[in-house]
């Protein structure tokens, strides 16, 4: 009965641990089938992502990806912080480079949570 007891609370510990969001407007799965921005999904959810982006400050790592998908590219910086992009516009597709695109980065701090959620263009 303890074993029991005691396997059941692992469990919603486990489960109280993971996060679910859902962002009105946003399907996760276009999103996530849009690597890299190149099939110009995700330039369409943009008004969504942008209202729904505070949902996504708190999460760790893996909740981001299980919403996401895997980021486009991966940075690290000094204090254990890590930034993942993600492109909303295309930076590169087919060989083909383009001067100016539109992201989001996610930066978590030292403890793996996502503390900073903001869209950027760049402008060459």
């Amino acid at each position: 009965m303890k074993f029991i007891l005691a396997a059941v609370t692992v469990c919603m510990l486990f489960t109280a641990c993971n996060k679910s969001i859902d962002i009105k407007n946003f399907d996760e799965l276009a999103w996530q089938d849009d690597k890299g921005a190149c099939k110009n999904t995700r330039i369409n959810m943009l008004e969504a992502l942008e209202s729904g982006k505070e949902q996504l400050k708190g999460l760790n790592q893996d909740e981001i990806v299980a919403v996401l998908g895997r980021p486009d590219e991966n940075e690290l910086y000094k204090r254990s912080q890590k930034f993942f992009i993600y492109h909303i516009t295309p930076k590169t597709c087919d060989g083909q480079e383009f001067k100016q695109y539109t992201y989001l980065s996610i930066r978590f701090n030292a403890t793996g949570l996502a503390k900073e959620v903001i869209v950027y263009e760049t402008k060459f």
